[in-house]
């Protein structure tokens, strides 16, 4: 009788373990995830007579991050401003220029502009920025003043050139 009763309970758990491995079997389906949005532009700014350290990054889906010394703002573009920045990339011939122009005199007073767009960095100072990255600098000063309300001079000795 006791061969019996061992068995029984080995053949149920035989049964048991053949029902359970069936949903072992299931694949769940993939959760398809959108891909991450790729940083279209990154501008920071730093230095001047305040010593500000203003940075904006865009991304290509609109959404604009823009932090300060002391606070974050985060801002969306639509596709005409996004194209629009492009234009402007393009017509400043962005990825003929070089990777540095630094002033021949240092100021402490001066900003250093650090610029990136389609995997190119320039970095330029005041006083020796090229006339063409000019346009740039000034439409990325113009978002980051327009979202936080900042109403600054960007340029102190833009017009100077030693």
């Amino acid at each position: 009788m006791i061969i019996r009763k061992w068995i029984a309970v080995f053949i149920i758990v035989i049964l048991a373990t053949v029902a359970l491995s069936g949903c072992l079997g299931v694949k769940t389906p993939a959760v398809s995830r959108p891909t991450p949005p790729a940083v279209f532009v990154d501008y920071h700014r730093t230095g001047g007579i305040a010593g500000l350290d203003d940075r904006i990054v865009i991304f290509d889906n609109g959404v604009a991050v823009i932090s300060q010394k002391s606070a974050s703002t985060e801002i969306t573009l639509n596709q005409t401003d996004l194209d629009r920045i492009s234009e402007i990339f393009k017509e400043a011939q962005f990825s003929m220029l070089l990777g540095n122009y630094t002033s021949r005199r240092g100021s402490a007073d001066y900003f250093r502009y650090t610029i990136s767009y389609h995997s190119k960095t320039v970095v330029a100072e005041d006083s020796a920025v090229p006339p063409s990255l000019q346009p740039v600098i000034d439409e990325m000063n113009r978002i980051i003043n327009k979202a936080t309300g900042g109403e600054r001079t960007d340029r102190p000795f833009a017009n100077l050139h030693y």
